[in-house]
């Protein structure tokens, strides 16, 4: 049987998409030129700040419930989660609010009331960030 997704311990179906997984490069690079001409190449190992866009993509249904829990995560300030990914790796992540709506959720069948179990496709942008410090030990 294969993992969930976890989000901050929240589970999620494990057929959603990270879609930009392919669209970020661990390796940064300046480009210029000097006076005389010569092109100069500066290049650094980024850290953190890898986007991670989870989609639904029509394969993955989230309950309500589970949508209105991500909704109280979402309108956290500064909210540091873990993330595990079915596959087993895992990061730190934050909700990336400057790609799109961190949280988007569409219902999959049209319901004037939905219930808690009704189904949603929903989008979730995240950005990986530092692991927060470790709380200090008491004396």
């Amino acid at each position: 049987m294969p993992n969930q997704i976890t989000l901050a311990g929240i589970a999620l179906d494990d057929h959603h998409e990270w879609t930009d997984e392919f669209q970020w490069s661990a390796i940064e690079q300046e480009q210029e030129r000097s006076l005389s001409g010569a092109l100069i190449v500066q290049e650094g190992l980024k850290k953190y700040g890898r986007p991670i866009t989870l989609a639904a993509n029509n394969a993955a249904w989230t309950p309500l419930a589970v949508v209105r829990q991500l909704e109280a995560l979402r309108d956290q300030l500064g909210l540091v989660m873990p993330l595990e990914l079915a596959d087993g790796r895992a990061f730190h992540v934050i909700f990336n609010r400057v790609d799109g709506d961190p949280l988007e959720a569409q219902q999959l069948v049209r319901e004037v009331e939905p219930r808690p179990e009704s189904d949603y496709l929903i989008t979730l942008r995240l950005i990986t960030v530092a692991p927060p410090p470790e709380p200090a030990a008491s004396p």
